[in-house]
């Protein structure tokens, strides 16, 4: 059966090559560590760090904030689901005594997972911060937790770096449409660090009539 999507990878020489590199140059260590990187993107502490956010959010009765929380996460990992059904792209290595993993490839659900739930929680976070080097810093550390999780999946032979980059690529995408989405919801309880992020609607001008100064008399000199 042919999958929906069947889209032949321009890619493939170098997704196979840098798999397969990864695979002949791996070792107990070097996989334990990279299983504990790769732990920051799973289901499960997502879950985790997901259940705590939901529950900060009902114990602040941000209600906005929850329902952009739970669209953008659990939402984007429903369809990058639907999209690895679509393209039904085979994993780079199925067999080993160190693969933990099943289903299609494209895109790396881990990626995706830790750009949603790291991207989000840095939409929040980031208004908040008044320093430019906090921001920097804040926006610094989330993409190196990313690109870590995609590295960890590609080095293990469960992703193709182009599984990775999708996942990445679908991630910012699907941010960017709940932030657009979210912004009616400005006017609502949204708490001020969510409301920040929001573009500002435009403002209406309103001329305010100023006086002229008063004329000075010149000065007489004798």
């Amino acid at each position: 059966m042919t999958p929906p999507l069947a889209i032949a990878n321009p890619f493939a020489g170098v997704d196979h090559g840098v798999a397969l590199w990864f695979h002949d140059h791996l070792t107990p260590t070097f996989v334990s560590v990279l299983r504990g990187i790769t732990e920051f993107g799973s289901s499960e502490w997502i879950a985790i760090v997901l259940s705590i956010a939901v529950l900060f959010f009902i114990f602040k009765r941000w209600w906005p904030s929850l329902l952009i929380m739970v669209v953008a996460v659990p939402g984007g990992m429903l369809l990058n689901e639907c999209v690895k059904m679509l393209v039904h792209r085979h994993r780079p290595f199925v067999d080993g005594w160190f693969v933990d993993w099943s289903g299609y490839s494209f895109a790396s659900g881990h990626t995706i997972g830790a750009t949603l739930l790291y991207g989000q929680l840095a939409l929040f976070i980031i208004p908040a911060i008044k320093g430019r080097r906090g921001r920097v810093l804040t926006i610094s550390a989330v993409s190196s937790v990313v690109a870590l999780v995609g590295f960890s999946r590609i080095a293990l032979g469960a992703h193709y770096i182009t599984d990775v980059l999708g996942g990445i690529f679908f991630g910012m995408i699907w941010l960017t449409l709940c932030l657009l989405v979210a912004r009616p919801l400005r006017r609502t309880a949204l708490p001020p660090v969510i409301a920040s992020v929001l573009p500002e609607t435009d403002a209406v001008l309103v001329p305010v009539p100023v006086e002229a100064d008063a004329p000075v008399a010149p000065v007489q000199t004798r």
